[in-house]
Parts: C-alpha cells; sequence; structure tokens
C-alpha cells in the first residue's frame, strides 16, 4: 500500500476504522466496522458520507469551450443552463465510450468530474483535441458525496439554501466555513449532493456531517452494491472503449439536437444503431437461486445450448432487493424483459430472468 496515493481524508478513514483497499492507484475505504450491508441499507434509509477524492476534477475556460467539447462528447453542452449539470461520455472514432463524466456550467467555465481510473487519459484526450481551451486539473480540493433521504436536511443544517436545489442543480456555498462547490447528484439512486471543498478543510467538513446522527461513513463496497441496484453503470465493468451508448442503455443522455447533427466521434455507429437498434443491450439480470452471479459469468440461452449469447458485467448481493443482482450484456432478441437465460457458475448453469432496470426505483429531488 506504500506506492498509493492517498486522499486528504485518508487519516479520518484509518481512525473510523475502515478497511483500507488498493482502489484506481488510492488507498481507500472499502468498508468500516458497520460492514457493507448495513452501510448499504443506512444509506438507502438515512444519509451515508463517501470519499469521491480519487476522481478527477477539471475546470475548462475558452471562448467557445461549449462548442468544443462538443466535438469530443455527444451531450448538448451549448444550450446547458448556468447553474446545471449533466452526465455524459468521451466517444472514439468507433463509437465506444472513452470515460463516462459530469459536467457543469458554472458560468464563466465547465467543471468536469472524471473518473479516477481514466483520469491521465482523459486530460491527455483533452489536452490533444481542445484548440483554444485552458484545461486546469484541480488537485487541491477534495470530493465528498452525501447521499441518502436525509441528505438533504443533514445539509441544510449547515447552509439551508442546500435544500432549494434540485437534482442536477449546481451552486457554490459555504458549508462549515469552507467555500464548496456542490452539485445535487450522486451515484446510488438516492437523492444527496456531491461537495467539492478545500483539501485543507475537508476533514472538517466531513467531520460536522458524521456529527449527525443520521450520517454514517460509507466505502467502496456499499458504493458498489448501492450504484448496482440503481442499474448504474461502471466504467471498465459494463461501459468501456467497446461498448456504444445505444448498447449500453444511455440514449437518454444523447439529447435530440445531437442524435440529430452528429459531429461527435463515433457518431456514424451510434447513429445507426439509433435507427436500426444495437446487435446486444446492457439488461438487469435477476438469478432465481440465492448465489450471486458476478462480472464474467457466460450466458446462454438455453440450460445445454452451446452458444453463449452475453456476459454479465456486475453482479452481486442485492440488500434492499434481499438478493442477488446483476447486469450484463444479452444479445438484442433475448433482452426483451422476462426472457429466462442461463448463467454459467462454476460449471453448472442456472436460470436467470431479464429484468427492467433499476432494480430499486430512483429517489431524485425532481
Amino acid at each position: 500500500m506504500g506506492d498509493l496515493k492517498r486522499t486528504g481524508l485518508h487519516d479520518l478513514h484509518e481512525k473510523l476504522g475502515a478497511k483500507m483497499v488498493p482502489f484506481a492507484g488510492y488507498s481507500m475505504p472499502v468498508q468500516y466496522p458497520m460492514g457493507v450491508m448495513k452501510e448499504h441499507l443506512h444509506t438507502r434509509a438515512a444519509a451515508g458520507l463517501f470519499d469521491v477524492s480519487h476522481m478527477g476534477q477539471v475546470i475548462l475556460r475558452g471562448e467557445d469551450v461549449a462548442g468544443a467539447l462538443e466535438a469530443l462528447i455527444p451531450q448538448n453542452v451549448a444550450e446547458l443552463g448556468v447553474g446545471r449539470q449533466r452526465y455524459g461520455f468521451f466517444t472514439n472514432e468507433t463509437g465506444g465510450i472513452l470515460d463516462d463524466l459530469m459536467f457543469a456550467n458554472r458560468g464563466d467555465h465547465i467543471f468536469m468530474v472524471i473518473n479516477a481510473a481514466c483520469k491521465e487519459a482523459d486530460l491527455a484526450h483533452m489536452r490533444a483535441k481542445l484548440e483554444g481551451v485552458e484545461i486546469e486539473e484541480i488537485t487541491d480540493r477534495a470530493l465528498i458525496a452525501l447521499q441518502g433521504p436525509k441528505a438533504e436536511a443533514v445539509l441544510a443544517g449547515l447552509n439551508p439554501a442546500a435544500a432549494d436545489m434540485r437534482f442536477m442543480d449546481v451552486a457554490t456555498m459555504d458549508l462549515n466555513g469552507a467555500e464548496c462547490w456542490i452539485s445535487r447528484s450522486g451515484y446510488t439512486g438516492e437523492d444527496g449532493y456531491e461537495v467539492s471543498v478545500p483539501e485543507t478543510q475537508a476533514v472538517a467538513l466531513a467531520e460536522a456531517l458524521l456529527a449527525n446522527d443520521s450520517v454514517e461513513p460509507i466505502g467502496l463496497g456499499a458504493r458498489d452494491s448501492l450504484r448496482l441496484e440503481a442499474g448504474l453503470c461502471l466504467y471498465g465493468n459494463d461501459i468501456d472503449e467497446t461498448t456504444s451508448p445505444i448498447e449500453g442503455g444511455l440514449t437518454w443522455a444523447i439529447q435530440k439536437r445531437r442524435r440529430e447533427e452528429g459531429g461527435f466521434p463515433g457518431a456514424d455507429r451510434i447513429q445507426r444503431e439509433l435507427a436500426d437498434g444495437p446487435a446486444r443491450k446492457r439488461v438487469g439480470l435477476k438469478p432465481q437461486g440465492r448465489a450471486p452471479m458476478r462480472e464474467g459469468v457466460p450466458l446462454f440461452a438455453s440450460e445445454d445450448g452451446a452458444d453463449q449469447i452475453g456476459l454479465i458485467t456486475s453482479g452481486g448481493f442485492g440488500p434492499t432487493v434481499e438478493g442477488p443482482v446483476a447486469m450484463g450484456y444479452v444479445i438484442a432478441d433475448n433482452a426483451e424483459t422476462g426472457t429466462e437465460i442461463w448463467g454459467e457458475l462454476r460449471g453448472k448453469r442456472q436460470l436467470l430472468t431479464v429484468t427492467a432496470l433499476p432494480f430499486t426505483p430512483a429517489n431524485f429531488k425532481r
């Protein structure tokens, strides 16, 4: 663990009894003494605090920064209102996804959050492609997420203005004496916020939030099970350079103007799949037994057929739904909800049912 990077909250994690593991080049908490199951359920019932400081924070500035960015992502940047945020992704020339991200219009610049494992590649990609755009990596701020139905009340206790934010709003406000950049968003399917805070004030803010009886610290284990139940993709598992946004069920994230006009990498494939449908689709899967089926389990149309029809990309136990859940890709003919297929686990095939996503309803503040 000695050569791993540490976030500004590392010592606090250890003080709280976290089990630390390597993740995307960082030493990160996978769980706390409460345990993954209870951390998951606590986030669904109250409020969980996550350290996501390993992710990249980037500011883009330029005369036509929106137009420049639209040449790299298939999202409508130009018409995003000030104080609003969108989900997006970099695509490659073959229509695959280089990374998924969040971007916000903060008036005189665009603020972007990118995945930790893709951070260096994303920055190099933008520096090579975004002409006339100043690209600043933010390295002196931590990033924390407060997620769950009580997140609003907790954050409003530090600044009442937090309660007025809608889903995907962004704002700058004081929290515990620190100037914070806040978005009402997250990765759990619950209401909540992501907060960029100066690193020197991050521990004090985290401790102020944890002082509230509704808040518990949450590790990577529960973060993964929460996002899986919410039907949210994990880059490198459920989407990657070979999967198109249409295959990945992310058509909703490409606004109408961009679908029609193209002008982004891989537009030919993406527009073709929009018109004709993709050859395979990401689907929800519910194993019919009690045993979870995890990443890498091959999928078949029948109990004894030789032809593989797909693959599980994420899977585990869903504490909220009280059973195993999974996501994966199957050929389009087998993607209809209710279809029964087979997963091969330890040499034996077991039934799964194709299921609508998400597994648990989203609880965003609209």
